[in-house]
């Protein structure tokens, strides 16, 4: 079968960054489905997996988020059946998606949007565990509730962000602030629901400041070193604060005062560890699924960047990594090239 992989740690600009390689179909394990990959998207973690660390073997697969059908199961699967149409992130220990065919625990896949294609459904896994991780696992939120409070959401154009706006807002009763500093970033969000908008190359707590709202949970999805003294500043206190990128410094001491908590959310983990609740996730994405079909969620696929190919994936690489992605970037599996 088809693949892109990547054979050492290096820029996208480096010569064969990226590289088609033929390799065998693999074979299900007992709790597994063999998937025909219709569609994928590219999220930062693809870039960091690429640029910073190098194959344990000759290459790796690359690739999170998917949707396709199920061509084969395992012994034990219980969940789907051979031609269901499903939508996962993947695991971080495993094989990527960028392949014709790839293989994922039934655990962590989910029932493909029926009223979405392929490539829109495709947007949504990776993004939409963490959010609702952060949601509902960090900030231990259960629907409705949240009325009073407010959530700053720190790059709200982002995936991440995009589909964390929807979630909040109709799912709890949230007040949702998002940050965005270009016009068209600053509509996105609004699209997604945001309550407010504000500017994140101005101080954030200036910024808050101004709206007169005081949050007690945020969501800093991107830069969280550059704003952290922002963020104490202008959270209540005993307040709560969930970050998924990777900080070199920050002073978690300056969190004391306020007895704030801090939470570093990594959707692989439950995966990654085998954890006892790893079915959640499969639960969740069902969730989000028959959120998107009755009109409640809507995906967050925003560029198209054509038929899975290494030079479209280089081109997505690129994208992803300019820092100026609203919302995901999707690319249809290998097979539409023959379609």
């Amino acid at each position: 079968m088809k693949t892109i992989v990547h054979t050492q740690a290096c820029a996208i600009t480096a010569d064969q960054a990226l590289v088609e390689q033929d390799v065998s179909k693999p074979a299900p394990g007992p709790r597994d489905l063999l998937v025909q990959v219709r569609a994928v998207s590219v999220n930062p973690v693809d870039v960091k997996v690429r640029e910073l660390m190098a194959p344990e073997g000759p290459y790796r697969i690359l690739g999170f988020d998917a949707a396709g059908v199920v061509e084969a199961v395992g012994a034990d699967v219980s969940s789907f059946k051979t031609g269901d149409e499903v939508f996962y992130a993947g695991e971080f220990t495993r094989p990527g998606s960028n392949a014709e065919f790839q293989l994922v625990d039934e655990r962590i896949a989910g029932r493909k949007p029926a009223s979405l294609g392929f490539a829109d459904a495709a947007a949504l896994p990776l993004t939409s565990i963490t959010a609702w991780e952060i949601l509902f696992d960090a900030f231990r939120f259960k629907d409705g509730e949240g009325k009073g409070e407010a959530l700053l959401v720190i790059g709200g154009a982002g995936g991440v962000g995009s589909i964390l706006i929807q979630l909040a807002k109709k799912l709890t009763n949230l007040t949702v602030i998002a940050t965005a500093s270009r016009p068209d970033t600053k509509a996105w969000v609004e699209k997604m629901g945001a309550d407010h908008v504000i500017n994140h190359r101005n101080p954030l707590n200036e910024e808050m400041a101004a709206l007169e709202i005081q949050p007690r949970y945020v969501a800093a999805l991107t830069q969280t070193d550059q704003h952290w003294g922002a963020i104490v500043d202008l959270i209540k206190p005993r307040g709560q604060i969930a970050m998924i990128d990777d900080p070199q410094n920050l002073d978690i001491a300056a969190i004391k005062l306020k007895a704030l908590t801090l939470t570093w959310e990594f959707m692989f983990t439950r995966s990654m560890f085998q954890t006892e609740d790893m079915h959640v996730q499969h639960d969740l994405l069902n969730r989000v699924s028959e959120l998107v079909d009755d009109g409640t969620l809507v995906s967050t696929s925003n560029v198209h960047a054509g038929v899975l190919s290494v030079e479209n994936l280089v081109k997505a690489h690129q994208k992803q990594e300019s820092g100026s992605t609203i919302g995901k970037i999707v690319l249809d599996g290998f097979g539409a090239a023959d379609s």
